[in-house]
């Protein structure tokens, strides 16, 4: 999703044939002049997880290996303030319905100042930490458990659809401002949901803004991280995220509004053993007009809290970072359900390199049914 990294071998010689200039030894291919530059990356997660009663058979654990993600990033200058980027995913991988290769960002990036900056085309849609960070830059490595905006709970961009993981096509204007760029907000109008209750194709509202109380966070555009192992100093930062769509719920005779707004904050310090605490925190609530169809989101409100300590000591060549993390969801109508989850990720480099063993007991899985108990083992890389 935020990639600038090296290029070697094959793709070297294919982006020497696209931009004149020379392959500097290191992040990316540059113009003689240096205004035009082209990145490309990847991105892998896969994970194996043994369910309680989910084999076929319902009375066994189940046993499955995963291919999570699979990114190919290109991200490029061809003007001082004109910027692109172009991900691709494997979207729904493992789902052999709806698994399939397909565009996840394509943006055309207009960057002016640090105040003003405009981005169009397809893009994350501004809301929640969780979704900003994405999975390869959350500090677990099941990113998100609280229910999703509706540009990550449907499977298409249009045809009732209203974005796929986060994304959708439309456009966003974002910056930094005051002491440091300390305030920042993102605000932008999408397609949202197409089709559907939303007979009068009614666009998507959608806005964040966050204030830096401490060491001002650095990330590409609106994105955000969910842990910097430190690097980043101390961080205090609290944001609210807002969407808004008209007719964006329920169905075609029986439209309803969609409400969504979510409070987030995260705290990080390093210690004076330079060992690093992370506590992260968010609260949504989601209102439909308790109407029913179309994306089926949950209308209620819901809160996560996950707590890490990273020890600055190696073993082998990473580093240990034992979390604790509790999720609960409560609809206004139907079950209550949470999930508490402890784990311990492996730090090697960053997000670019992690492996993370988690377990997890709650009836999350089965909609405020009895509990059921998660072991899981995932694999992150990026280059």
């Amino acid at each position: 999703m935020r990639f600038s990294g090296k290029m070697t071998g094959l793709a070297v010689l294919m982006a020497s044939q696209m931009i004149s200039g020379t392959a500097n030894a290191g992040a990316k291919i540059e113009s003689g002049d240096g205004t035009k530059w082209l990145s490309i990356g990847v991105g892998v997660r896969s994970s194996y997880a043994s369910i309680e009663d989910a084999a076929p058979s319902g009375n066994s654990r189940s046993n499955d290996f995963n291919l999570d993600s699979a990114r190919i990033y290109l991200n490029g200058q061809i003007h001082k303030n004109v910027k692109f980027e172009l991900n691709t995913e494997c979207v729904f991988c493992g789902n052999n319905t709806l698994e399939k290769y397909a565009v996840l960002d394509a943006i055309a990036k207009f960057e002016f100042t640090p105040s003003f900056n405009i981005w169009a085309g397809r893009m994350l849609v501004p809301a929640d930490r969780a979704e900003m960070s994405g999975p390869f830059y959350a500090n677990t490595y099941d990113f998100n458990k609280t229910p999703f905006y509706p540009a990550d709970q449907s499977t298409t961009h249009n045809n009732g659809g209203a974005g796929v993981y986060g994304r959708d096509d439309g456009v966003a204007v974002w910056g930094a401002l005051g002491d440091e760029g300390r305030f920042t907000y993102a605000t932008g109008v999408f397609d949202g949901l197409k089709g559907g209750s939303n007979q009068d194709d009614s666009m998507l509202y959608s806005a964040r803004i966050s204030y830096n109380f401490l060491n001002v966070e650095s990330n590409p555009g609106y994105y955000t991280s969910s842990t910097y192992y430190g690097g980043a100093g101390d961080i205090f930062t609290v944001a609210l995220a807002y969407q808004y769509q008209k007719d964006g719920t329920g169905t075609s005779v029986n439209p309803g509004d969609f409400t969504g707004y979510s409070i987030d904050a995260l705290y990080e310090t390093v210690l004076s053993n330079d060992n690093v605490a992370t506590v992260e925190g968010e609260y949504k609530k989601f209102d439909t007009d308790n109407k029913t169809g179309g994306l089926n989101l949950v209308e209620g409100d819901s809160w996560t809290a996950t707590a890490l300590y990273l020890f600055s000591s190696e073993i082998g060549i990473g580093k240990v970072q034992p979390y604790l993390r509790y999720t609960d969801i409560s609809p206004d109508h139907g079950n209550n359900k949470n999930e508490s989850e402890i784990g311990l990720n492996y730090i090697i480099s960053g997000q670019n390199a992690r492996v993370s063993v988690m377990y997890q007991k709650g009836d999350l899985r089965t909609n405020g049914g009895r509990d059921l108990d998660v072991f899981k083992i995932g694999l992150q890389y990026q280059y």
